[in-house]
């Protein structure tokens, strides 16, 4: 019995399938890369906290390719949850993936959701802003969102891969100094743009001409705050307690301290090293006090401000207290409540010195953000403005470290320079109270 004969396409359909194969599944595996888990472009859920069983149907759709149905999801959970980032950023990829600019942001989930979602918020204004207005020269913009945990190693292996994917034209991040220097030498090498939105340890400064930030140097912040400790506060010797395994508040705590002496202040000597693991915050406060000071300089690492809080308690408002920005969140007022009233930190923003924004970001977000979320959102800006010029790598990074380049932020104008600094001026803050409510209160915008 003759075998029925097997039709054959003709040789040019095979060539033509071949080629789609070649273009396309490259680029859907490169859109869905991620470390180990660690990111997502709308495929898979980052952050469980309050996730809607909506934003989990359009995740899930997301990564089946059914976009349209991710979108309806997508909407859906924002309408039960607006305060909710990733699910804004992830609409927004949904919307944008047949014709997109790609760029990633790595935040802190895993160790510490607020700062991570304070992040996201300033990332997803800006991303929302400009993909309503029809994109980047007719390309949205789509973003990538990658947890590092604020882990150095982790941090590492996040810019090994994003250099590696030819898509990601820019990155924003990291949040602690320890992990944007840990990452920053990787980028630059490979020629990646890097924006932190928050990290000031000064040795951030100069490690290449791909490496930049949103935020003023600690130097500009702690000569800020000497300057208002001695002439304003009239507090003339301070002892400090900071954590010495955070980069970031130790080149803080040396740049305010050189200030203050060199303004006239005295240094009262004492032990205190927040990162001991025998810490003692109520020996700490009472050796300050027994010196002969009349203030406490205290400051320490984003994820570990407890130990902080621990020194304002053991204080009982017995010393004028002074912080670097990274007091500067909600677990300070919610913790510290009493315990932190009076304390005068320095911040490279407050919603008082951009009201307008402000509000349109209180009411996109339903409540009041903070500085972090303008930094990301400048950030986000930054970029976008570079993109606007040139979509590659090497033209993002001409057009941001070209000395005339400026575009309008939260923050004011955004400059960079040549060391890929903030050119910038932080505010004085202060925290206050209103019956039983805390709340930071801007004093003074500094020249």
């Amino acid at each position: 019995m003759a075998q029925p004969k097997t039709r054959r396409l003709p040789p040019i359909v095979y060539i033509f399938l071949g080629a789609i194969c070649l273009v396309v599944f490259p680029r859907i595996q490169a859109l869905l890369k991620t470390d180990s888990g660690r990111g997502s472009i709308g495929n898979r859920l980052l952050i469980q906290d309050k996730a809607t069983p909506d934003k989990q149907k359009g995740i899930e759709a997301f990564e089946k390719g059914d976009y349209q149905k991710a979108i309806a999801s997508f909407k859906s959970s924002l309408a039960r949850n607006p305060n909710d980032p990733e699910t804004l950023i992830y609409l927004n990829n949904a919307q944008a993936i047949n014709n997109s600019l790609k760029i990633a942001v790595s935040v802190p989930i895993g160790s510490n959701l607020n700062v991570a979602q304070e992040i996201l918020r300033g990332v997803a204004t800006a991303q929302d802003e400009i993909n309503q207005k029809g994109g980047i020269n007719g390309k949205k913009l789509q973003v990538q969102i990658i947890n590092d945990e604020n882990n150095p190693e982790i941090a590492q292996k996040v810019a090994q891969e994003l250099v590696k994917d030819p898509e990601v034209l820019g990155v924003i991040g990291h949040n602690s100094s320890n992990a944007s220097l840990a990452a920053a030498p990787i980028y630059q090498q490979s020629g990646l743009v890097m924006i932190s939105p928050t990290s000031f340890a000064n040795n951030l400064s100069g490690i290449g001409q791909f490496i930049f930030r949103t935020v003023p140097t600690s130097k500009v912040m702690a000569e800020a705050l000497a300057d208002y400790t001695i002439k304003t506060a009239r507090q003339t010797k301070i002892a400090f307690c900071y954590d010495s395994q955070a980069p970031d508040n130790v080149s803080f705590k040396d740049e305010f301290l050189a200030a203050f002496i060199s303004n006239g202040g005295q240094l009262i000597p004492t032990v205190c090293d927040l990162s001991k693991p025998n810490f003692n915050s109520i020996a700490a406060v009472n050796e300050a006090i027994n010196s002969g000071a009349d203030g406490l300089f205290v400051a320490s690492h984003i994820d570990r401000v407890e130990a902080a809080i621990s020194v304002a308690k053991a204080n009982q408002n017995r010393l004028a207290l002074f912080s670097s920005p990274t007091l500067y969140n909600i677990k300070t007022l919610e913790t510290g409540q009493q315990a932190v009233k009076g304390l005068t930190l320095v911040a490279p923003w407050h919603p008082q010195a951009n009201p307008s924004l402000a509000e349109m970001m209180r009411q996109r977000w339903g409540g009041k953000i903070n500085w972090r979320t303008a930094t990301a959102y400048d950030a986000t800006q930054a970029i976008i403005a570079g993109l606007q010029q040139g979509a590659s790598r090497d033209r993002l990074q001409q057009t941001l470290h070209n000395p005339e380049f400026t575009v309008s932020g939260a923050t004011g104008t955004i400059r960079f320079a040549p060391s890929g600094d903030r050119i910038g001026s932080p505010v004085i803050i202060q925290v206050q109270s209103n019956g039983s409510n805390y709340d930071f209160v801007m004093l003074s915008k500094t020249p």
